[in-house]
């Protein structure tokens, strides 16, 4: 039983349940259907806390183990190692390549305000094209600034549009082009560790530990 559980139940005496207005009822008065659907829901909720504590400490301990193992490696090859791997990662596989360990290292990237100087610019260039021209390109660009659900803009959409920065000849377009490259800030870094394993096609795929995705 974890601490949360714990105060919960030494602040309900016994005899006693909360229910969902958080008042104290008499067990005697509260219908067995109820009793039993709660009984199902503290079981299996207890049960789901105890396997994300066992997957934060499998979490925990793999990690300690790539990074003592990249330290060994570093000592082999005489050079200085520092915790946490090299930008974008790096993987461990079996002898056969068919299992791996895969640790990624992602910006955290966000905008400054040059990034609505270059929407500007970019909605000049698209007033002034002809309507049959880029048309490809019209629609990135409507997809690179929309927002979801949150206000928030699509990083990716939005540095792919850099991808064409040389396919078009209007200074608006070069100068906009600059202000999303000025806009660019790395507010920090997150890393990700993925189990794979081949499959029978010969590729390799991540091994869900999601709940949603199994």
């Amino acid at each position: 039983m974890n601490t949360q559980e714990a105060t919960k139940v030494s602040e309900v005496p016994h005899g006693y349940m909360l229910d969902s207005k958080q008042r104290l009822v008499p067990v005697s008065t509260v219908d067995d259907y109820d009793i039993e659907i709660n009984d199902f829901v503290e079981k299996h909720i207890s049960e789901a806390r105890n396997i994300q504590q066992t997957l934060k400490t499998f979490k925990r301990k793999v990690y300690e183990d790539c990074y003592a193992f990249l330290e060994l490696l570093a000592e082999k090859y005489e050079t200085k190692k520092k915790r946490g791997g090299a930008k974008g990662g790096f993987s461990f596989s079996s002898y056969d390549g068919a299992l791996q360990i895969k640790i990624t290292v992602q910006d955290r990237i966000t905008f400054g305000p040059e990034l609505q100087i270059a929407k500007e610019l970019i909605d000049e260039c698209v007033q002034d094209w002809s309507s049959d021209a880029n048309d490809y390109l019209k629609v990135l660009i409507n997809d690179a600034f929309e927002v979801d659900r949150e206000g928030n803009l699509n990083t990716g959409r939005i540095l792919s549009l850099r991808k064409h920065k040389d396919k078009i000849i209007d200074q608006r377009w070069i100068n906009a082009m600059e202000a999303i490259a000025d806009a660019i800030m790395v507010t920090g870094s997150k890393t990700y560790l993925n189990f794979r394993e081949r499959t029978s096609e010969g590729k390799l795929i991540n091994i869900p530990l999601d709940l949603a995705a199994l």
